[in-house]
């Protein structure tokens, strides 16, 4: 398959031959909804946490005698019903994590890539660069290539391309990654993706035919 490389101006410069077992797999939507998932649980804390009946202070006495008072009988002013008491069936710290094979990552990976395309959703730059830190300068770059649209932009790494980085923290619509920290999550949740030309190498590096790499 090949595909257009433009400048940052919208204009075509070359062609770039993608390879097929990246950007044509099979899309599998059961398999980037589960990478989705994970991702999604891996992301949370899980640092809540609620004190049970014996991590309370106090009650160690009893409120008030078994029988005679005419009262319900109580054993501990921190039981659950007390105000101040314990609590029961509250959330505790714990892991969300979820664990995937690594196989199976990279297929949700090649595979959103290819949703992306069949789509026409993918642009490749030949150098996405800006001379100056400058949030309009990266939103007018957007604007002439993908209009009104949300964008995953992706640069190879933040050494060569830092001005865009800093450029797009206040973007709306808009994220910067690094090739090597592409994820389905972010694939998956902006309309097109802007991919810098010397990206392709290192997303190939790692997605690319085990076959061939050996």
């Amino acid at each position: 398959m090949k595909l257009d490389i433009v400048d940052i101006n919208g204009k075509k410069v070359k062609e770039y031959d993608l390879p097929a077992s990246i950007f044509e797999a099979p899309v599998n939507i059961d398999l980037m909804h589960q990478a989705f998932v994970r991702q999604e649980a891996n992301a949370r804390l899980g640092t809540h946490e609620t004190k049970e009946r014996g991590e309370v202070s106090g009650g160690g006495r009893k409120p008030w005698r078994q029988k005679g008072t005419g009262r319900a009988r109580q054993g501990s002013i921190r039981a659950a019903q007390w105000v101040g008491g314990g609590k029961i069936f509250t959330p505790h710290m714990r892991s969300y994590d979820k664990r995937m094979p690594k196989k199976m990552r990279r297929a949700a990976l090649k595979s959103a890539l290819a949703s992306k395309i069949s789509e026409e959703s993918v642009i490749i730059v030949d150098q996405f660069d800006l001379p100056e830190v400058k949030t309009s300068s990266f939103t007018r770059i957007l604007k002439d290539l993908i209009g009104g649209k949300s964008a995953l932009v992706i640069l190879p790494d933040k050494k060569s391309r830092e001005k865009v980085v800093q450029s797009a923290r206040n973007a709306a619509n808009a994220k910067v990654i690094y090739a090597n920290y592409l994820n389905v999550r972010d694939l998956l949740k902006y309309e097109r993706v802007i991919l810098d030309e010397s990206s392709l190498p290192i997303i190939e590096s790692y997605l690319g035919d085990e076959k061939r790499k050996k």
